[in-house]
C-alpha cells in the first residue's frame, strides 16, 4: 500500500510540480486520506489556478459492493483532482469534502468512475454554489500510473463541480448531455463563483 502511494505522489509531483500544502483526514475504519494542494498557471493564462489532489484512495482497489470477497489486488484504482481559479473563494475548505469523497469506496463500497455524480452533502466550500461533482474522464492532466504485480493502473479523475440544478438535470439527461451544455455555453468550470448553466 505504501509503495503504491509513494508512486502516486511521485506521479502527481511530476505532473503538477511541488505541492505547497497538504492535509490529512482519517475516518473511523478507513485508511488515512491526504489532500495535496498545487498552485500554478494554466495554458499560459495569467490568473493562477489551485489544484487539489487526493492521496490514499488508490491504496486499495475499488470493488463492486455485490462481490462477496473484495480482491486485494485486482480492481480499479483512482485518485481525485479538483482545479479552481485561485483567490476567488475559500476553496481550501474543500479539503475535507474531497477526503470524504476519496474515502467513499472504503466506507460505502462504491466504485468511482467517469460519468458518476458524487454528492458532497453540502456546499463544496463555504458559500459555494456547488453541492456535488461530476467525475470526468482521466488522462488529460495527470497520465494514468501503471502498476506491477497484476494491479490495475491508478487513474486520476478530474472533478467538475455541479450546482443542484445541474446535478438534477444530469440525473435525467446524463453526463454527456450536461457536458455538452457546458461546452455550448463556454462555461468556465474552474470559476468557483460561476452560476448554473442555462438548462431550458
Amino acid at each position: 500500500m505504501e509503495k503504491v502511494l509513494a508512486l502516486v505522489e511521485l506521479r502527481l509531483r511530476s505532473a503538477l510540480g511541488e505541492p505547497d500544502a497538504r492535509a490529512s483526514v482519517t475516518f473511523l475504519g478507513t485508511d488515512r486520506i491526504e489532500v495535496l494542494r498545487f498552485t500554478g498557471t494554466e495554458n499560459g493564462e495569467d490568473r493562477p489556478v489551485v489544484r487539489y489532489a487526493t492521496l490514499g484512495m488508490s491504496a486499495r482497489p475499488m470493488s463492486d459492493p455485490t462481490d462477496l470477497v473484495a480482491d486485494p489486488v485486482r480492481g480499479p484504482r483512482a485518485e481525485l483532482l479538483l482545479t479552481v481559479r485561485a483567490g476567488l473563494a475559500d476553496t481550501d475548505k474543500a479539503l475535507r469534502p474531497l477526503a470524504v469523497l476519496a474515502a467513499s469506496p472504503q466506507v460505502e463500497g462504491v466504485v468511482v468512475a467517469p460519468g458518476a455524480s458524487l454528492d458532497t452533502g453540502g456546499p463544496l466550500w463555504p458559500g459555494a454554489p456547488f453541492t456535488s461533482v461530476l467525475v470526468a474522464e482521466p488522462g488529460g492532466l495527470v497520465p494514468d500510473l501503471e502498476l506491477d504485480g497484476g494491479m490495475d493502473p491508478v487513474r486520476f479523475l478530474p472533478l467538475l463541480p455541479m450546482t443542484p440544478n445541474e446535478a438534477a438535470w444530469k440525473r435525467v439527461h446524463g453526463a454527456q448531455a450536461l457536458e455538452e451544455r457546458w461546452l455550448a455555453a463556454a462555461t468556465d468550470l474552474r470559476d468557483p463563483r460561476r452560476a448554473s448553466v442555462p438548462l431550458d
